[in-house]
């Protein structure tokens, strides 16, 4: 009897660091790591001597190895050092000013022993953690406590705009509003956020909309702020203004951005120049059908007719090569990723834990709406890659990172015993 439980006794010795956290939250990002990998190679296959899939497997298999170790430690460690890592956040995006490597009209990367590291891709775990730290510390029902947390993201995503990367700017916007949300903030508060943004861009496109939705601020302001008749006003105010500020921050967007944010509206106009990956990324995934051309069969996979394919259109590839059916797994996957990531947020111990899978999954959910949603012509072009499936060594180590903190939060969450 001895003899033959001693096998169990052995692996469950081994497993035993390992042993609540969440299995399918790992093998899901693993599965879609290995399709991107898959659906790589297919897109490098033409590019004389290419390697990105082998890069790809490597970074992954690097990035997976972590996060069995994060998972191992427990996640509180990380209360006690979050601003040792928002500092070194902060550094690392201020130094990509001064020994940056530019890049396709930016500078975002540090050249490190000869691997291009990207700070802001990092930046984004760096912000999970200390937001999560300070709202675990004192919930976003208060307003000072809500501007706490928007000031602790403001710094980041000032020096990421700037690089300018509009794209990673934009998530860490959805990871601080998702965190609020998540700390107890009124969704009032969070509607009167992106008001101005909203104001903006309807001034220029629709004034009767315009003034409707001024009326909508004013009357959530009214009911969601303490000071409301002053509050009222400032929001008003500055949504009324916003029309103008509009126009002097698309001044300062780069020509290229310009061009991603509106080309989408109708593609055609610049079918030649900004509008290119989107008509081709639309005539790939409408050629693939129910089931798809087949892997290696796609035209405008194989042939190359769409830029960037391995990175930020890898679901145009997706849509030619694996058709409708495979475009709908990835879909579910995520879905089912994000779906864990929720549970664990539910079942942690703490508040940090529980705010730091809400704000993975933020992150998540985000980049995947963007992304499919740019390859298919719903959003402009951005930039953001898609989540395991895109080339990007920072950006899948970084993924990588983030489902490991996540799992040492579902690892040491309590559980009771009878």
């Amino acid at each position: 009897m001895l003899q033959r439980s001693f096998p169990k006794i052995y692996w469950k010795s081994i497993l035993q660091p390992w042993q609540n956290i969440d299995w399918l939250l790992l093998i899901l990002p693993i599965g879609l790591t290995l399709l991107g990998a898959v659906m790589i190679h297919s897109v490098e296959m033409n590019q004389g001597g290419a390697n990105w899939a082998f890069q790809h497997l490597i970074t992954a298999a690097i990035g997976l190895v972590l996060a069995l170790a994060l998972a191992r430690w427990r996640y509180e460690w990380l209360l006690h050092w979050h601003w040792v890592i928002y500092g070194l956040t902060i550094l690392l995006l201020i130094a990509v000013k001064f020994i940056g490597t530019e890049g396709l009209g930016a500078q975002r990367w540090i050249t490190i022993l000869g691997f291009n590291l990207q700070p802001s891709e990092f930046a984004k775990l760096g912000v999970i953690i200390t937001i999560a730290a300070v709202l675990s510390d004192r919930p976003a029902s208060t307003i000072p406590a809500a501007l706490r947390a928007l000031a602790v993201a403001a710094v980041p995503w000032i020096f990421v705009f700037l690089e300018p990367n509009l794209g990673t700017s934009l998530v860490f916007g959805a990871i601080t509003m998702g965190m609020l949300y998540w700390g107890n903030a009124n969704p009032g508060w969070l509607l009167l956020l992106i008001s101005p943004f909203v104001s903006a861009i309807l001034f220029n496109v629709f004034l009767p909309v315009w003034f409707a939705w001024i009326v909508v601020i004013a009357v959530i302001a009214w009911r969601s702020l303490p000071w409301y008749r002053l509050g009222t006003l400032g929001a008003v105010v500055i949504n009324l203004l916003s029309g103008g500020l509009g126009h002097f921050l698309w001044g300062l967007l780069k020509e290229y951005q310009k061009k991603r944010l509106v080309i989408f509206l109708n593609p055609d106009q610049d079918p030649l120049g900004g509008g290119y990956h989107l008509i081709q990324s639309r005539i790939g995934i409408g050629a693939g059908g129910v089931w798809g051309r087949g892997l290696h069969q796609g035209t405008q996979t194989q042939l190359s007719f769409i830029p960037e394919q391995h990175t930020d259109f890898i679901f145009a590839a997706i849509g030619e090569e694996l058709g409708f059916i495979g475009c709908m797994v990835v879909l579910f996957v995520f879905w089912l990723l994000c779906l864990r990531l929720v549970i664990i947020a539910q079942n942690a111990k703490d508040n940090f834990g529980s705010l730091i899978a809400i704000g993975v999954f933020s992150m998540i959910v985000f980049q995947v709406t963007v992304n499919v949603g740019m390859t298919i012509g719903l959003s402009p072009v951005t930039g953001i890659p898609l989540p395991y499936l895109s080339y990007g060594k920072s950006s899948l180590l970084m993924n990588f990172l983030a489902i490991g903190v996540v799992e040492s939060v579902a690892n040491f969450r309590q559980r009771l015993k009878f």
